[in-house]
């Protein structure tokens, strides 16, 4: 019997996931955010709500993953710093679903693309261990 065949792109994406640097992984983190968000953007306008919160919902996803891969005890002000910060977006995002606020959207949609700019620029400084301490769990800090 034959085994059914992997589609390649889901083969490309996770070979490239396997392979990438923890900045780089951080950068594919906030790209799935963003898509979900314009996703949930692009349908407030038709009022297609169902689309809207299941992206929200997704981008939220994607934030508590990054949320928890911070390294408090190490990570220093830093890590405080994007801990609040992934909170707050949280609790937004949380606010747009409930209004369906295109507006707050936008504001998260602004910060995860200045956000995800800052860490490509850095990951791609950067072999998978340089300035980065990351631990057996697979979170980190960035040591300055």
């Amino acid at each position: 019997m034959a085994l059914p065949q992997k589609n390649p792109y889901d083969q490309y994406k996770s070979t490239e996931i396997n392979t990438a640097n923890q900045g780089k992984l951080i950068v594919m983190l906030y790209d799935g955010a963003i898509k979900f968000l314009n996703i949930a953007l692009n349908n407030m306008d038709i009022k297609t709500y169902d689309v809207v919160n299941t992206n929200i919902l997704k981008a939220q996803d994607i934030i508590t993953e990054l949320l928890l891969s911070l390294n408090m005890k190490e990570g220093g002000e830093i890590s405080s710093n994007l801990f609040n910060l992934y909170l707050y977006f949280k609790k937004r995002l949380l606010e747009a679903n409930i209004q369906k606020s295109p507006e707050i959207v936008q504001e998260v949609l602004n910060h995860l693309t200045v956000m995800r700019d800052s860490w490509d620029k850095i990951s791609a400084k950067e072999t998978p261990t340089d300035g980065m301490n990351i631990n057996k769990k697979g979170s980190f800090s960035i040591e300055g």
